[in-house]
């Protein structure tokens, strides 16, 4: 993106309402497991993100929240997130260290213009400068193009989700 009207940088506690309003993207009224199906679970997953993204900012070195701001309007059009966490060391990933990568949304209007991309270039070179080796993400239709392009595979396995409905 170079000198293009866009800019990836970390995101700060001023961009959460923009952010939540990205994420709701992925998760409001698709059919997606993680899905909110009710005005009442799209508010408890809203409110529950604004404090996870509160506490989070710039206070948990294991979490990098990216967003994009458009350098003309300074808003914010794309967001990802990458999470670092330690597992027990495999042959393929010695150090046992282990990244996810989530919520990666570019706002409909600026998609197709490589903001996902350097996105995710940009929290790949994250990882890779933790040592993190081996980096998960689960993808949509829409994505799995632009992931298989970066390197990313299917493993083979079969993710199983265990998930209980909040009371």
């Amino acid at each position: 993106m170079g000198d293009s009207l866009f800019n990836v940088r970390s995101a700060t506690t001023l961009d959460i309402p923009m952010l939540i309003e990205l994420r709701g993207v992925l998760l409001d009224g698709t059919n997606a497991s993680y899905s909110s199906r009710t005005p009442e679970a799209c508010a408890r997953w809203r409110a529950a993100y604004r404090t996870w993204l509160s506490s989070t900012l710039g206070a948990n070195d294991n979490v990098r929240v990216l967003a994009v701001e458009h350098r003309d309007s300074g808003q914010v059009i794309g967001c990802a997130t990458g999470i670092i966490d330690a597992r027990g060391p495999t042959a393929a990933n010695p150090n046992g260290l282990s990244g996810w990568v989530q919520s990666v949304v570019v706002a409909p209007q600026f998609r197709a213009k490589g903001i996902a991309r350097e996105l995710m270039t940009t929290l790949l070179r994250w990882f890779d400068n933790r040592e993190v080796r081996t980096v998960v993400l689960q993808t949509t239709e829409d994505g799995a193009q632009l992931y298989s392009s970066l390197g990313f595979q299917p493993s083979g396995e079969r993710l199983l989700v265990r998930q209980e409905t909040p009371r």
